[in-house]
C-alpha cells in the first residue's frame, strides 16, 4: 500500500502523538470513506483559534477522560477537519499549518495558497 500523500507531494508525516490525534489516532493526519469531516489539515492550535473553535460548538481545550482526550493547549498540534480551517481563516483565527503533516485530499476543501499563507514555520 502507498503511503499517504501530503500537500507539498511527499510522503505525510506524523502530525501528533501528544495528544494523539488523527481522524484514526494513529498521529496522523489520514482520512478514509468513513471520515466524513476531512480530519486532514494539521495545525498547531493557538489561544484564538480554540476560543473560536469552542464559539462555534467543538470545545477543544476542555479534557475529556471518557474519550482519552486531554484537552488541548496553545501550540499543541492536532488534525483538524478541513472545512473547519477554512472557516477559521474567514474568521481570521486559522492556526498554522504543517504541510508536511497535512493530507492531499485537504486541497479539495481548502486552496493550497490559503494552507501557504498560514505555513507553520519549521
Amino acid at each position: 500500500m502507498d503511503p499517504s500523500m501530503n500537500v507539498l507531494g511527499g510522503v505525510l508525516q506524523p502530525c501528533s502523538t501528544a495528544p494523539m490525534t488523527g481522524f484514526y489516532r494513529d498521529g496522523c493526519c489520514n482520512t478514509g470513506p468513513e471520515d466524513h469531516g476531512s480530519h486532514t489539515v494539521c495545525v498547531v492550535v493557538t489561544a484564538e483559534f480554540l476560543a473560536l473553535s469552542k464559539y462555534l460548538g467543538n470545545d477543544l481545550s476542555t479534557p475529556r477522560p471518557e474519550f482519552r482526550f486531554p484537552g488541548l493547549k496553545p501550540g499543541d498540534r492536532w488534525c483538524l477537519c478541513a472545512a473547519r480551517f477554512l472557516q477559521a481563516a474567514q474568521e481570521f483565527a486559522a492556526p498554522k499549518v504543517v504541510l508536511e503533516a497535512t493530507h492531499a485530499l485537504a486541497l479539495e476543501i481548502v486552496p493550497m495558497e490559503l494552507l501557504q499563507a498560514h505555513r507553520a514555520e519549521d
